[in-house]
Parts: structure tokens; C-alpha cells; sequence
């Protein structure tokens, strides 16, 4: 049975999730998708500030973030392309810490090198918030703080090795939640060192 620890109600941590055999796939898995589809880089509303992390989507949605804000589309913001699918061994996860919850519609992988950090934010751009966030780490450990829904809250925070798989959901929905720190060279997975996250999401609400 697969470890889990409640580190308050709705935010469940999986040490270990994933075990060397099954990252060197995911990670392989990730390295076709980026050479057909390419990481991208998204900006900041309002004042397009580029992010320090990279990113790519997989599924029939993805989200990016533009000057004109935050939003999913169907499409490759650089190439215009459809995003890849959702990995078949992602879909099998998902539903084993979900419950069979409502197939995901978006994957997004995001990318951190060593120096690459992600603010303090809330995920609420989807229409279903029944739904958890399954978030899912390989390579270097990062820093991971979490909050509550008010920005101001207290937080706690966690190292998330390689491997590892969180959820938030129920009350913790849309607490704020981010990355403060990447561990450099403390996994040997990625060929550039650094490390990829990737949170699988259900956008829409499913039909009945």
C-alpha cells in the first residue's frame, strides 16, 4: 500500500511514490514530449515579467499565463500546436489517488533549474474545485510551503524528493501554495540537473 501522510486536512504527502524504475519512464516519457512540443516560457499578468520556471502542457487543455492573464487553452502558446496527451501511466496514478475521480484535462509540467523559484499563488482558474491537485516531483528536492487561502496565512513547509506525490484538495483547494527553494544536485535523474513538476488538474466540472 502506498505510504501517505496527512499533513493537514486536505493536503495528503506520498514519500516515495514513485520508485527509480518508474521516474527514469516518467522522466523519459517527459523528454519525447519536450522534443516534439517544446517547453515554453509564460509571463506575468499585467507587466510580463517572464517566469523563472519553463513549461509544457500535456491533455486537451493547458494552461498559460500572458499579459492579459491567466486562462487554458487548447493550444501550444508558441507553436499553435495541440498540447501531447496526458501520459497513459499519469492517468493511472491519478485515479489511484483520486478515487477514479473525473479524468484530468491538463498536465502541466513545470520545469525549475537550480536558481528557479514559484511565488506564493492559489490554483483557481478552473471551473471544478471538487477536484484535487495531484503534483507529482522528479529530480533535484525543492522547498515546498503551502499556506491556507487567505495570502497573509500561516504556512508550513516540506522537502519534495524525487519521486515523491502530493495532493491538495477538499478544504485546502485553494490554498496558496508555492516553491522557495531548489536543492541543487541532490538527485541524479535529469540529465541537466534541476526539476520537473508536474500537476495534474481536472478544469471542468464533470458531467453527471
Amino acid at each position: 500500500m502506498t505510504n501517505r501522510v496527512e499533513l493537514k486536512p486536505g493536503v495528503i504527502y506520498f514519500p516515495q511514490l514513485l520508485d527509480r524504475a518508474a521516474q527514469e519512464s516518467l522522466r523519459d516519457e517527459i523528454y519525447a514530449a519536450i522534443h516534439s512540443a517544446k517547453l515554453f516560457q509564460s509571463t506575468m499578468p499585467r507587466w510580463g515579467n517572464p517566469m523563472s520556471v519553463k513549461m509544457l502542457n500535456l491533455g486537451p487543455v493547458g494552461w498559460v499565463s500572458d499579459k492579459s492573464g491567466y486562462r487554458y487553452q487548447a493550444t501550444h502558446p508558441v507553436t499553435g500546436q495541440n498540447w501531447p496527451r496526458i501520459f497513459p501511466s499519469l492517468l493511472k496514478i491519478w485515479d489511484t489517488l483520486t478515487d477514479n475521480y473525473a479524468a484530468p484535462e491538463a498536465c502541466l509540467i513545470n520545469y525549475y533549474s537550480a536558481t528557479a523559484k514559484m511565488g506564493l499563488h492559489q490554483d483557481r482558474d478552473e471551473e471544478d474545485f471538487n477536484a484535487p491537485v495531484v503534483s507529482l516531483s522528479l529530480g533535484d528536492t525543492a522547498l515546498f510551503r503551502i499556506g491556507t487561502s487567505e495570502r497573509t496565512g500561516p504556512t508550513q513547509s516540506i522537502k519534495l524528493q524525487s519521486g515523491d506525490g502530493l495532493i491538495f484538495g477538499g478544504p485546502a483547494r485553494l490554498d496558496f501554495h508555492g516553491i522557495d527553494r531548489i536543492y541543487k544536485e541532490t538527485s541524479t535523474l535529469l540529465n541537466e540537473g534541476g526539476r520537473f513538476n508536474l500537476t495534474l488538474r481536472r478544469v471542468t466540472k464533470p458531467h453527471l
